[in-house]
């Protein structure tokens, strides 16, 4: 495609296809700095595409956080064959997909502790707002480095096209089973309600892949749906003692069993800064889960109670003085 949309933006190569809309990068004339232009396959206002365009338009419009894929305009444009296309431009994140980088490498547990945490802090403020994307998986997880010489990836998470309001009529047709097969979580697969506790699911799988270079649940797509109906996933035990338990919570089969976003990124914030690769790889045997606080066993403590020296995350907070100081 090689087209002025809106008179305003020029498209060039094309970046990525999906089911039903294409990525393009374009210039922006106005401004002169390059986007991404992402083109729906024509559709009419009574099919299920046109609702999924039209709920990711108007999700991004209101939506605003440094771990999403910013919308800058949107916009129709009828081609040589008279057929009309809607369009959105946005931010052009200059990386890969998670998907295309775990098909090259792996990723240290360090990394994966980042970027999970960044991917569950996007994911905090979506559900604050009262959205839920339902399709999170590595597809729709962009990795880019802010510069040259920055020593991390960061990531943005994107593709709202299935994304729904909570309480709010449904994007697609009643009763559909919706978002990728490998990454569903089991009320998707079952088709019951759904609410933001599915996106916990689905990151747990992403981070366990990352992790493992393994989909836990592969396969065709009625096998990968049905297999989380009857097992949890396999999380190793050689993960280490910070990453089971959480990978475990994330992906109980109970959506009640699972924390919210807010509380994962917690969790891997604290182990990033504690270096997360010690633990994942079995040396962090008698180290402080995430959350939990260790006593300094040089301190004294009466019947079980810790009475000072505990490390919360980084900070050490001493044991109180055994007598109150003197003033004067």
């Amino acid at each position: 495609m090689n087209e002025l949309l809106a008179q305003r933006y020029q498209t060039a190569e094309l970046l990525g296809t999906g089911g039903a809309a294409a990525v393009y990068r374009a210039t922006d004339q106005n401004l002169g700095r390059d986007v991404a232009v992402k083109v729906f396959n024509p559709s009419t206002s009574d099919d299920d595409d046109y609702r999924r365009q039209h709920t990711e338009t108007m999700l991004l419009a209101t939506l605003n956080h440094p771990g999403l894929v910013t919308l800058h305009d949107a916009g129709l444009h009828e081609d040589e064959s008279g057929r009309t296309t809607s369009f959105l431009v946005m931010e052009l994140v200059d990386g890969r997909d998670l998907r295309k980088l775990l098909k090259a490498e792996r990723l240290e547990p360090f990394e994966v502790a980042q970027l999970g945490a960044d991917l569950a802090d996007a994911l905090a403020y979506v559900h604050s707002q009262g959205v839920i994307h339902r399709d999170v998986k590595p597809a729709n997880i962009l990795l880019f480095r802010a510069g040259e010489q920055d020593t991390r990836l960061y990531s943005k998470l994107t593709d709202f096209g299935i994304a729904r309001m909570v309480d709010a009529t449904t994007a697609t047709a009643t009763g559909a089973t919706i978002g990728t097969a490998n990454y569903l979580s089991p009320e998707q697969a079952h088709g019951t309600t759904v609410d933001y506790r599915s996106d916990i699911y689905s990151l747990g799988l992403v981070l366990l892949e990352c992790l493992t270079g393994q989909k836990a649940f592969p396969g065709a797509v009625v096998e990968a749906a049905v297999a989380r109906l009857l097992r949890d996933p396999e999380v190793p035990e050689s993960l280490g003692p910070v990453w089971v338990p959480l990978l475990t919570s994330m992906t109980a089969r109970s959506p009640l069993g699972r924390p919210d976003a807010h509380e994962v990124a917690l969790a891997l914030r604290e182990f990033t800064d504690d270096d997360a690769s010690g633990p994942v790889s079995g040396s962090g045997a008698g180290q402080p889960r995430p959350g939990e606080v260790s006593p300094d066993l040089s301190e004294p403590t009466t019947g079980g109670i810790v009475t000072g020296g505990i490390t919360t995350g980084n900070v050490y907070i001493p044991a109180p003085p055994a007598h109150a100081p003197t003033l004067g």
